[in-house]
């Protein structure tokens, strides 16, 4: 038996002829009008019906038709507002830093690029050693222009550290309260190490504010400038005081 149209297999041809619609019969005529030069396709039998009808695919199930892979939905809510409160906190705190080390940074740095006052300042006593050692005295000027009297002295060799001993300092001006006697690569330590710190202060407060995560590339612009120039303006203020 043949399996397609069910006969034997002797008795089926292996080749049939395809309907198809001619464009006459798309044009509303009959099979009767059709002219005799159009061409006819022989199909194998494999691939029509008893009656001459091409094989066609069985429709796919109504279930599939509409099927479609459900990707994962973005939710349609925003998502809330961080917590001002601990970016607040660290706003304040850092500030804070910032201000501290701008503060005894200013006076060393206007020495290190030659801004100051030589002089001499006699030492009143000293008390500490190495880090905690603290020392005060009375600075003279070389030029004579000012003395100030009980003023801190930073940077007192270790052998010299008597009272009424003479030692060579500089200051910024008469209003400064300190007068440093550091010299060599020890001036720059004193001013170096704490604009660092206020360096690491301002990009603190971009990060734990969130200056740098907010929407909008406007908005993020105008709260990571708000965010550095906290800091700077109080090194800047600090250092137009120590001037």
């Amino acid at each position: 038996m043949e399996p397609t149209t069910g006969a034997p297999v002797d008795a089926v041809p292996r080749r049939v002829p395809v309907r198809q619609q001619s464009r006459l019969q798309r044009e509303g005529r009959s099979d009767g009008d059709t002219p005799d030069d159009v061409a006819t396709f022989w199909a194998p039998i494999e691939e029509v019906h008893w009656d001459g009808t091409p094989v066609r695919e069985d429709p796919a199930p109504s279930g599939d038709r509409g099927f479609r892979p459900v990707g994962r939905r973005t939710p349609s809510r925003t998502a809330p507002p961080p917590d001002p409160l601990p970016g607040l906190a660290a706003l304040v705190a850092l500030s804070l830093v910032a201000a501290f080390f701008a503060w005894v940074s200013a006076g060393p740095f206007w020495l290190a690029v030659g801004h100051a006052r030589v002089g001499t300042v006699v030492l009143d006593g000293c008390t500490g050693d190495g880090l905690t050692q603290r020392c005060r005295g009375t600075f003279t000027a070389d030029d004579g222009r000012f003395v100030a009297h009980g003023v801190r002295v930073s940077g007192v060799p270790a052998g010299e550290k008597a009272s009424g001993t003479p030692v060579p300092a500089r200051m910024t001006g008469p209003d400064a309260g300190t007068a440093y006697a550091d010299t060599g690569v020890g001036r720059h330590l004193l001013w170096l190490p704490g604009l660092l710190v206020v360096l690491a202060c301002t990009a603190g407060i971009v990060r734990w504010t969130g200056s740098a995560r907010l929407p909008g590339r406007r908005h993020r612009r105008w709260a990571v400038t708000a965010a550095i120039a906290g800091p700077v303006l109080i090194t800047v203020g600090f250092l137009a005081f120590a001037w």
